[in-house]
């Protein structure tokens, strides 16, 4: 199938269903979930578009499993979601962009998922190879979307910002064709906005067609709590003094009656929508099957930002899509509305509250950064560590040191991801979106 001529942007939904929860390290059991019941209901409330990896444990083969259950295929062809997921990443350090591996990883993702094409591949944690393997790796997916046809759109997924520019640059000048889509993780947050200060207009002038803004919450970083600790011990990335400053900030909007995780939240969703709007998209936000939807919103005639939202259980999809749809509720209103504080109540519409939601969350989200200081706004954290190696070395395309990595012992809610082996077997990994 040769490229297709239709930008990703003209059709990918602005909210899109990370899977990464279904795995061992955020759930003990992600198969108890309920899985094909929450993918069908997401359906239904008209997320239509469903990110994951084979780097996230069983998540594409739950994924695969729901998205082929008879509800599904009766009600909701395929040309009517979007699956989008990567190649890359093997283990915690172990990186494999050869083509070869790519082949293998695209044809193992689409007989999990159970499709016949992905529609987006990214290319996983690209910071952790050399450019030139990126650059291999992307031609690669590129033959097999125009040979092959089992791959439609072609990106780049990281967490260093100006890494994923230099990158989208030099594919675009090495090749001649810009990126489809690049995903950023945690760089447009209450705690670190740089995706929109560093990343925006470097990618943009890259022709780069969408950004996605995935991990509003920063890992867990922004819950009132702070990042979990579990099995795999003090695994986030953060330091200390920022862990304790975002722990300060949640005790501040609690003693003005708010979640730090509620605000962070619709603080994501409602600036990305306008702020990545360059890097956005026209698709449908309530998808094509939400009839019961009555509010004031209407479709898009301009893009809005994509964003990632992962979800475990039906309340918590039903809370993000209360959000989501409060956000869409005030979108076509001017940024530089101040409208007064209310209350929701009957002579109260949709809209109003909307607007005086989002004034209030500006409010909030000042103080909020105020309280985590200077010092740790913008603050980003290094990926790679320092004097990280890929243990996955190959020679002649033949893999020479195969990665063995201990079996996680524990699981807790909002840790890493993890790989499965071809046994199903999970394994232990370092933080990821």
């Amino acid at each position: 199938m040769p490229r297709s001529q239709s930008p990703l942007s003209n059709s990918l939904p602005p909210l899109v269903f990370g899977t990464a929860t279904f795995n061992y390290q955020y759930n003990v059991d992600p198969y108890a979930l309920g899985p094909t019941s929450l993918v069908q209901k997401a359906l239904a409330q008209g997320v239509h578009a469903f990110d994951t990896s084979p780097y996230y444990g069983p998540a594409e083969e739950i994924l695969g499993t729901a998205l082929d259950s008879d509800l599904v295929r009766q009600h909701y062809p395929r040309d009517q979601y979007f699956i989008l997921t990567k190649v890359g990443r093997v283990a915690a350090d172990a990186f494999d962009y050869s083509p070869s591996w790519v082949r293998q990883s695209v044809q193992r993702s689409c007989s999990r998922l159970r499709t016949d094409y992905l529609d987006v591949v990214y290319c996983h944690d690209c910071e952790f190879v050399s450019p030139e393997e990126v650059l291999g790796a992307i031609r690669e997916l590129r033959r097999i979307r125009d040979e092959e046809g089992t791959v439609h759109y072609v990106g780049i997924s990281g967490y260093p910002v100006l890494v994923l520019c230099e990158l989208a640059e030099m594919i675009l000048r090495e090749t001649g064709e810009p990126l489809d889509i690049v995903q950023s993780y945690a760089n447009f947050t209450l705690q670190n906005t740089r995706l929109l200060s560093d990343g925006l207009e470097r990618l943009v002038n890259a022709g780069v067609d969408v950004v996605t803004n995935a991990s509003p919450l920063g890992m867990g970083l922004l819950r009132s709590t702070g990042p979990p600790v579990g099995a795999m011990g003090n695994w986030h990335p953060a330091p200390d003094g920022l862990r304790q400053a975002c722990i300060n900030a949640g005790k501040w909007a609690e003693s003005r009656g708010e979640k730090l995780e509620v605000v962070a939240v619709r603080f994501a969703l409602e600036n990305w929508l306008r702020e990545g709007a360059k890097v956005g998209s026209l698709g449908n936000p309530l998808g094509n099957t939400d009839t019961s939807y009555g509010h004031a919103f209407s479709l898009p005639q301009e893009r809005v930002g994509v964003s990632v939202m992962g979800v475990s259980r039906v309340e918590e999809l039903d809370e993000t899509m209360r959000v989501w749809r409060s956000v869409l509720d005030g979108l076509a209103d001017d940024l530089d509305a101040e409208p007064g504080t209310i209350t929701p109540c009957d002579s109260v519409t949709d809209h109003e509250w909307s607007l005086a939601r989002r004034q209030t969350i500006r409010e909030l989200a000042k103080g909020i950064r105020g309280v985590i200081g200077s010092e740790w706004v913008d603050y980003v954290w290094e990926s790679p560590d320092p004097g990280f190696i890929n243990r996955r070395e190959r020679k002649d395309d033949v893999v020479v040191n195969e990665v063995e990595v201990p079996v996680a012992v524990d699981t807790t809610m909002l840790t890493p991801p993890s790989e499965a082996d071809d046994n199903g077997v999970p394994t232990d990994v370092p933080p990821m979106p």
